[in-house]
């Protein structure tokens, strides 16, 4: 799986949901996203948080016990707050959108070059 679809999933349901059940406008999510991503690759410290992210959403995939995953969400929620605001107005607004749509898709490709930060 997309490792960036993966963080969104990810924060989407370890982080607190404000769903008012009404379908976002697909064209500002896109250029959330693409705000989203020049401000986190334009900043060090927010490219590291990005990949710290995603390494501890690989060892939570990988880990069986229930008590070291909450606390591998734990972790990510405490870092998902030193990506900004718009971070997570972001990911919040993606609980909204149909995950197979073409917007989806759009939007995962934005944010997709932001995984090549993290080496």
């Amino acid at each position: 799986m997309n490792k960036s679809l993966i963080v969104a999933i990810s924060l989407i349901s370890t982080g607190p949901l404000c769903s008012q059940g009404a379908q976002p406008d697909a064209t500002k999510l896109k250029a959330d996203a693409q705000k989203v991503v020049s401000v986190i690759k334009g900043d060090k410290a927010k490219t590291q948080v990005y990949c710290e992210i995603l390494e501890l959403i690989d060892e939570a995939e990988q880990e069986e016990n229930p008590a070291k995953t909450a606390e591998l969400s734990e972790r990510i929620d405490n870092l998902e707050g030193k990506l900004g605001p718009e971070f997570i107005t972001l990911v919040h607004a993606l609980t909204d959108i149909d995950a197979h749509s073409q917007d989806a898709h759009d939007i995962r490709s934005i944010i997709a070059p932001l995984d090549g930060s993290c080496d």
